[in-house]
């Protein structure tokens, strides 16, 4: 070659620095991974080729960084394969044109070690540099080093250089603005964000940064659980110990590594954006991959990595890439394949994480009809049924601490012995109480459902099996639960249930509420329950879920009064007693049936997610009241 040589850089346009500053990366930071990465592939190229017998053996790979501020500038240095004066006229002076492309023609065996992804790579360092020097040196015997100088115009220099050993300096002259990357602390922070997992040592003045030990690409029979353990807290420091993981590992017909997290989750999870990692054979990309991971698994954390997912397209073209779509399908079917062997191999750890896995699977079921197949046979639900000593009731139960679970089919198979067609259900044991005693009192298994997800979940379940009907606890009173006392009349011919409703629908006042007199069976059964018919109540609790409040009570609603519980009776015997006696006693008792009925209803109410603020006070005085009435009567 010549002694020094000057030429034009094969590009398209004039405008390509200013197109690489401003719109190729939109973070200027991102040009210490580009470096870092061609150096690391450099160094691998290396390895390969002196295996072949190509070019000289190098000692073990490594990345040095220097930072001189007195002439603001940075180097890079790699021990790779580097280039001779052809090759850097081939491959840095014609842009987007990839030497990884031209070099795994010839060496196609472990293609994966070659990074090769991020599109410009080099000239991302014209990003933060006024001015950009290359040093090179080919590990081929008989070539001479040489140095590549460009200031970011089409024109650069080429000329005979010198460099002791094989490999590549990269050194940046910093503009002005771009001050803040001479700082070793800056640098420091960019070497763990992008660079942590680099397979070979990255040195910044002399001290070694990255932790190297990517645990994805081990075999997982290589790993034990305190180094799976380990690396989840490195990730993700001060978050406790994960759940579970998931190692995922797949040659065909894509490349794909990575570990993925079940966390304890606290708060509010993040469906959104997500917390899991993309890497491109190590090197950090994004912290969202939306696109690329099922929605339902967003909250997961942990690492995927992976050559094979295009980096440099549009969030839009990554939703409809095929790739893309066969690896999101990839990855929800080793979860579901690892929910599968938890559940298998120790049914009550998998009770035990149960709680907080629900939402991923439910949501997952219901977004991913795949997943749903896989996941049919895990969904749990807790239980009111209790662990037996016989055997036989026991079928698909598990016991877990204090909760005991069943799967939604071995709920009905049980339950088809008693003539129940319907899974009776509660959403809160507190509010629900009464209705919940009442049933249980009376033999029957109610599933304990959670608030949010399965306001959505429980539907989606009866649309997928039209076989399943689901009945909240305070949505309707079965036959099983009502004795039939209605014929008993008293001397003027009415019926019990005829009088008391007759005094509730009086004190009550209001035409939009429905009285209903029943006898209820059981010792527990409370004095009276609000019921809203089962499709009423759904769309009243979707809405208020829509809204972020808690369901109210719509105006239009049954009362159901239980004409055997001993409070009910004495509201009937007040009642009679303020028809026969003579004023003014019979003012007071019609007065205290009046306020003991609205009391009644009031406590109704309450039992269904309690009464408003402002009426909480007047319900206070009027019990206080009441009491006070019914003292003086016994006193």
């Amino acid at each position: 070659m010549q002694i020094k040589e000057e030429g034009k850089i094969e590009i398209h346009t004039e405008n390509i620095f200013p197109i690489i500053k401003k719109a190729v990366y939109s973070d200027h930071e991102i040009f210490l991974r580009e470096l870092i990465s061609n150096g690391v592939d450099a160094i691998n190229k290396r390895r390969m080729a002196s295996a072949a017998g190509d070019c000289e053996v190098s000692e073990e790979g490594k990345i040095l960084i220097s930072i001189d501020k007195e002439e603001k500038k940075i180097t890079i240095s790699d021990n790779g394969i580097g280039m001779t004066g052809d090759e850097v006229k081939k491959y840095i002076n014609q842009v987007a044109f990839s030497s990884a492309e031209d070099f795994l023609q010839k060496y196609k065996k472990e293609t994966d070690q070659i990074i090769g992804h991020f599109g410009l790579g080099f000239y991302s360092s014209f990003m933060v540099s006024k001015r950009v020097e290359l040093i090179t040196k080919s590990a081929i015997d008989g070539t001479d080093a040489v140095k590549w100088n460009c200031d970011g115009s089409p024109t650069f220099s080429l000329e005979k250089s010198i460099r002791d050993e094989a490999g590549t300096d990269v050194i940046l002259y910093l503009l002005e603005e771009e001050f803040e990357f001479l700082e070793p602390s800056r640098l420091k922070t960019l070497i763990t964000k992008y660079c942590d997992f680099m397979p070979v040592d990255v040195l910044l003045n002399g001290e070694v940064i990255n932790k190297k030990d990517s645990l994805w690409r081990k075999s997982q029979q290589h790993i034990n659980e305190d180094e799976y353990i380990e690396l989840y807290k490195y990730l993700y420091p001060y978050q406790g110990e994960p759940l579970f993981w998931v190692h995922l590992n797949t040659d065909y017909p894509y490349s794909l590594q990575g570990i993925l997290f079940f966390p304890k989750i606290t708060g509010r999870a993040d469906w959104e954006n997500g917390d899991i990692k993309l890497f491109c054979n190590q090197v950090f990309v994004s912290d969202s991959i939306k696109e690329i991971v099922p929605r339902f698994l967003l909250p997961l954390r942990g690492v995927i990595d992976s050559p094979d997912i295009p980096l440099n397209v549009s969030r839009s073209a990554l939703q409809t890439d095929r790739r893309v779509r066969s690896i999101s399908s990839f990855v929800s079917k080793k979860v579901s394949d690892r929910l599968k062997f938890i559940k298998n191999e120790n049914n009550k750890k998998y009770c035990e994480i149960w709680d907080s896995i629900s939402p991923f699977i439910k949501i997952g079921a219901m977004e991913d009809e795949k997943f749903s197949d896989q996941v049919e046979d895990l969904i749990l639900f807790n239980t009111t049924k209790q662990i037996s000593s016989t055997e036989e009731e026991n079928d698909g139960l598990i016991s877990s601490g204090n909760n005991v679970y069943t799967t939604i089919k071995s709920y009905i198979e049980r339950n088809k012995k008693d003539g129940k067609s319907k899974i009776i259900y509660c959403t809160d044991e507190v509010g629900q109480a009464a209705a919940l005693a009442l049933w249980e009192s009376n033999g029957a298994e109610i599933l304990k459902t959670e608030n949010i997800v399965d306001v959505q979940f429980i539907p989606w379940l009866e649309s997928k099996h039209k076989e399943l009907t689901f009945q909240r606890v305070d949505s309707d009173i079965d036959e099983s639960l009502k004795e039939d006392n209605s014929i008993i009349t008293d001397k003027e011919g009415e019926t019990k249930n005829e009088n008391l409703r007759t005094i509730i629908k009086e004190s009550l006042n209001n035409e939009k509420i429905t009285i209903q007199i029943q006898a209820l069976k059981g010792e527990n059964s409370p004095p009276a329950l609000i019921l809203l018919p089962e499709q009423m109540r759904r769309i009243n609790d979707m809405g208020a879920m829509m809204e972020q409040k808690l369901p109210g009570l719509p105006e239009h609603h049954i009362f159901l009064v239980n004409s055997n519980h001993r409070l009910v009776e004495a509201l009937l015997k007040l009642n009679k007693q303020s028809v026969i006696v003579k004023n003014p006693v019979k003012e007071t008792n019609s007065s205290i049936a009046k306020d003991l009925s609205i009391y009644i209803y009031d406590l109704a109410r309450m039992s269904i997610g309690g009464l408003p603020q402002e009426e909480i006070s007047s319900f206070q005085l009027r019990g206080a009241q009441l009491l006070s009435d019914l003292v003086e009567k016994v006193i």
